[in-house]
């Protein structure tokens, strides 16, 4: 289930919703089929199962998304083989987050085997695109109801922080491109026109100079792991520049350049100066190069989200946490977004978190791997968390 560019979203969702039907859950199949990422050889199908107990709440959800990064280079192994070895299940998304799927999944076919019974009502999903967003996922469960705090108490995201740590948020997000603007000429008379790329040079140099030391300098008390992320950050993702389309290229200068960041901000940070302090630096570079034409265009921007402590979800969790790996749970947040912020923003739920098997630094990483025993125990826990919440 590569995204991008979402590939194979239908057949994991029925195999997923197959297992479910096969369990007692009322399925549904939900396409967001008003999303541009949609399209009919990339469908973003979701898929939500439903388990009722004597009454409509409370209502715990579990939610996982479907898509894995692209696997990239560096493997040395195949990464989509699910190979078990050492006691290590290695692919691409195995930690992130098919394992914690799973361990959603079989923590509530655990206390269906035992007779447990419910009291209230369990959902487990399998979404789309978190990977680029979640907009055609939980965003879209959200806008259309089936997440809302008027009908769900608790979500639980099994994202890979480990079976000893639950994750109470994250920071937050501002991706934007910065494009620069020249005059196009053939390449032989460069002299005629005006180099987007040379232009986006001096940007660099600047951002590179000027904003990098002054974000690092920058703590927050949100606790999230690792420690490094726990300053501000700017990640330069791509850049593309000129006319070439990927199969060659035009004797041309360069009359456009675009390229894309990553900023991650903190709780401390006021989202307004976020954005400020990029057309300030904008602003310096083109008054000192007035041949400079930059502009910033935001991609998208989430504010960091944190669920406050002492809430029923995390009294319950921390104490199955206990029950199963005798240590004290250990509150983190997480160095990126994750669909918590639609959970929190658009569905309006506040007793939301992450727990799941695995470990977040081998995410998106070559030969990614999950601990089998961290499955084990992560889904021993869910499901100790389950029966204290809803049965």
């Amino acid at each position: 289930t590569i995204n991008p560019p979402g590939d194979a979203y239908e057949a994991a969702s029925h195999l997923l919703g197959d297992h479910l039907l096969s369990h007692g859950f009322d399925i549904q199949y939900l396409t967001a089929s008003d999303r541009p990422e949609h399209s009919t050889d990339h469908p973003r199908v979701n898929v939500l199962g439903r388990l009722e107990g004597r009454a409509n709440r409370p209502l715990l959800h579990l939610n996982g998304h479907l898509d894995v990064v692209p696997p990239g280079d560096g493997w040395t192994l195949d990464p989509f083989s699910g190979l078990i070895r050492d006691g290590r299940l290695y692919g691409r998304g195995s930690s992130d987050m098919k394992a914690g799927l799973a361990a959603a999944v079989f923590a509530v076919e655990a206390l269906r085997r035992a007779g447990v019974e419910l009291t209230g009502t369990i959902e487990i999903s399998g979404t789309a695109d978190e990977e680029s967003g979640g907009f055609a996922g939980v965003a879209w469960l959200a806008e259309h109801g089936y997440l809302a705090a008027t009908r769900t108490d608790y979500v639980i995201i099994p994202e890979p922080f480990g079976p000893d740590r639950i994750c109470v948020g994250h920071r937050g997000v501002h991706w934007f491109d910065l494009v620069t603007t020249g005059r196009t000429a053939h390449g032989s008379m460069p002299f005629l026109g005006v180099n987007a790329i040379d232009q986006m040079t001096v940007v660099l140099e600047a951002v590179r100079e000027r904003l990098l030391p002054r974000l690092a300098a920058r703590h927050t008390n949100l606790p999230v792991v690792p420690d490094l992320a726990r300053r501000a950050t700017l990640n330069l993702n791509t850049i593309v520049g000129g006319q070439h389309d990927g199969t060659g290229q035009t004797p041309c200068v360069p009359d456009r350049c675009v390229a894309t960041f990553d900023r991650r901000f903190l709780p401390e940070e006021p989202l307004e100066s976020v954005t400020a302090e990029i057309d300030q630096l904008l602003r310096e570079v083109t008054s000192a190069h007035p041949e400079i034409r930059c502009e910033q265009r935001e991609r998208m921007t989430v504010a960091p989200v944190r669920t406050p402590e002492g809430t029923p979800l995390i009294e319950a969790l921390s104490e199955a946490i206990k029950q199963v790996t005798g240590k004290r749970a250990d509150l983190v947040a997480s160095p990126g977004t994750y669909d918590h912020k639609h959970v929190h923003r658009i569905a309006g739920i506040d007793q939301c978190v992450a727990y799941g098997p695995g470990q977040l630094e081998l995410a998106h990483q070559p030969d990614e791997w999950c601990g089998i025993d961290d499955i084990v125990r992560t889904t021993q826990v869910l499901a100790l968390t389950i029966m204290d919440l809803v049965s």
